[in-house]
C-alpha cells in the first residue's frame, strides 16, 4: 500500500504544531504498526507576513503565500496539501485552481464530521476574521446545518485572546473561563455544539470543559489527512 506524503501549509505555529503532533501520533492506530506514520512535510512563510495581509485585508496576497507554499511542498514530493490555519482559508478559493497539488478544505472537514453528528446549529468560534467570514457558512448551509457567531464585543475579546495569547503559547486560565462562558452563551442561543474554528483553542478548551460538544478543527483536519493519505483517491 502507497502512503501518500501529507503536505502542511502552515501560519502560525501552535496551530500547526497540533496539527502535526495529532498526525504523527494518531498514525500508528490507522496503519497498525507501533510508530508508524505518513511522510509529513511543512512549510510556512514568517508569521508577520500573513498578519501584514489579513489586517490591511489583502487576501489575493495571503492567496499567494500559500500557494507559494504550496508550490514548495509540492517539488519536494507532497502529494496533497491541508492548512491547520481557518482565517486564512479566506484566500483558498483564490489559488485553489493554480495548486500543483490537491487540498483538502478545514471547514469542508468539519461540515462532514457535524453532518455525520447531526448537529443542527452550531456556533463559529474563531479569530473575527474567520468569524465574520463566510468560510463556514459556505460549507455548513449546502447541508442544511445553521450556524451562529459571538456577538461584537465577544467577537473582539476572542480575537485579542487569540493573537495576544494563545499564538505565543500562553493558556491563561482567565481566558480559559471566558471562552467558556461564550460558548455557555451560544448553547442558551440554542447551538448544539461549537466549531473550535480558530486552531489554537481545542489547547485551551477542551470536550471535558466546554458546555457545548466541540468540533476541535485542528484535529478534525489532521484525521482527515491521515484517511487520505492510506486512502486510494481524492
Amino acid at each position: 500500500m502507497r502512503v501518500r506524503h501529507i503536505g502542511i501549509v502552515a501560519c502560525s505555529a501552535e496551530g500547526a504544531a497540533l496539527c502535526y503532533r495529532t498526525i504523527c501520533e494518531e498514525g500508528e492506530k490507522l496503519l497498525g504498526r507501533r510508530y508508524a506514520h505518513p511522510e509529513v512535510s511543512m512549510h510556512t512563510h514568517p508569521f508577520s507576513e500573513y498578519m501584514r495581509l489579513i489586517e490591511s485585508g489583502d487576501w489575493r496576497g495571503v492567496a499567494e503565500l500559500m500557494l507559494s507554499s504550496a508550490e514548495k511542498l509540492s517539488r519536494i514530493g507532497a502529494d496533497f496539501a491541508i492548512c491547520p490555519d481557518n482565517t486564512i482559508h479566506r484566500a483558498f478559493d483564490l489559488f485553489i485552481d493554480r495548486s500543483p497539488i490537491p487540498w483538502l478544505h478545514i471547514a469542508e472537514e468539519v461540515a462532514k464530521v457535524a453532518e455525520e453528528r447531526r448537529f443542527k446549529r452550531l456556533g463559529i468560534m474563531g479569530t473575527k476574521f474567520l468569524m465574520e467570514s463566510d468560510v463556514y457558512p459556505s460549507k455548513l448551509e449546502p447541508r442544511g446545518i445553521e450556524w451562529m457567531i459571538p456577538d461584537e464585543a465577544q467577537r473582539d475579546q476572542i480575537n485579542r485572546i487569540i493573537f495576544e495569547e494563545l499564538v505565543y503559547g500562553r493558556f491563561i486560565d482567565r481566558s480559559r473561563r471566558y471562552l467558556v462562558s461564550v460558548i455557555e452563551g451560544l448553547k442558551d442561543r440554542g447551538c448544539d455544539a461549537v466549531v473550535l474554528g480558530c486552531t489554537e483553542l481545542p489547547l485551551i478548551v477542551s470536550e471535558g470543559i466546554s458546555p457545548l460538544p466541540t468540533l476541535d478543527s485542528t484535529r478534525i483536519l489532521a484525521r482527515a489527512a491521515l484517511r487520505k493519505a492510506v486512502g486510494n483517491s481524492f
